[in-house]
């Protein structure tokens, strides 16, 4: 029986924290594609929710439209305050090839998404990773620098023009990031006492661009619902930099500064090789299990296409 091509997208959206519009959002997605829906993350702090889905090139193309125009429906950034930076309702859209899909493929999908939102929202569409069209527009974190309230007077610079859609930000909205990337992992390390010059001091001895390890993104803050401060990272290549060398390096620096680690957790799905043959435990991943996995998903049941009508 043949194996269906996946393409992997993981759109992180602006909402964290009303339940009913989170699954609205969901819904939608669900009644007009026929992607298959993974795992959900929100948070109310980040005030940000992260779906993964897999499917083929129609069916990603088609949930992605789907998302986005439900988000940007029910979403009002000049309402929206959470610790991660964001420009958009729909802040960012990565594709990332994990069975039979070339990353060209995924290019060319991010590049066919980013037209088609742009037209059909008047939103103003990035193209960052693998997609961008410009080496400056590589890095999302350049593309964001200034977030959904600094974006009006960048926007219209020609240096910050969008790819797709008007020189103008959409009111409530914002603006939008559709890229293509290599899989990643998205990790935080939760500490205590809530201090957030500890997070900031050990997110820069973390971070890439502060000299610290090869290929991870890292920012601190305080979470005051959860009464915790928090070093937030994207582990952008996990085989160069592996979610125990960063854990470790942060269990140092807390003690160094007087704060301790109470817990860790993932945001979406790992991939079986990043944890090592590691349950988790020593790590402190909360809520960690088989289910976490992204291989033991696609497995539980038929991905779209894998078998033919009966």
């Amino acid at each position: 029986m043949p194996i269906a091509p996946l393409i992997e997208s993981i759109p992180n959206f602006s909402e964290g924290r009303s339940r009913k519009n989170i699954s609205a959002i969901v819904d939608h997605v669900a009644r007009n594609s026929r992607v298959r829906i993974l795992d959900l993350s929100s948070d109310p702090d980040h005030h940000r929710s992260v779906l993964t889905m897999v499917g083929g090139l129609e069916e990603i193309h088609s949930g992605i439209l789907a998302l986005v125009g439900k988000a940007v429906e029910l979403i009002d950034l000049r309402r929206h305050h959470g610790v991660h930076p964001r420009i958009g309702a729909v802040d960012v859209v990565p594709l990332v090839p994990i069975r039979s899909f070339s990353m060209e493929e995924c290019v060319g999908l991010a590049r066919r998404l980013g037209r088609e939102i742009a037209s059909r929202h008047s939103l103003p569409v990035y193209l960052y990773g693998m997609a961008a069209r410009r080496k400056d527009r590589g890095n999302l974190a350049d593309i964001r620098r200034g977030q959904f309230e600094g974006l009006p007077g960048k926007i219209t610079s020609e240096e910050w023009t969008p790819d797709f859609g008007p020189a103008a930000v959409h009111p409530t909205a914002g603006a939008t990031a559709v890229g293509a990337r290599n899989p990643l992992i998205a990790y935080n390390v939760n500490l205590k006492p809530p201090d957030l010059e500890t997070a900031r001091r050990i997110a820069r001895t973390l971070r890439q661009s502060s000299g610290g390890f090869p290929f991870v993104k890292a920012m601190g803050w305080v979470l005051r619902d959860r009464n915790i401060a928090q070093v937030s990272m994207n582990l952008e290549n996990y085989r160069r930099t592996s979610i125990h060398q960063v854990f470790e390096k942060i269990r140092l620096e807390a003690n160094r500064l007087g704060s301790r680690i109470v817990g860790s957790e993932i945001i979406g799905l790992i991939p079986r090789e990043a944890l090592q043959d590691s349950t988790g435990k020593e790590l402190q991943i909360d809520g960690i299990g088989p289910d976490r996995i992204l291989e033991n998903r696609l497995q539980e049941e038929p991905a779209p296409g894998d078998r033919e009508d009966e």
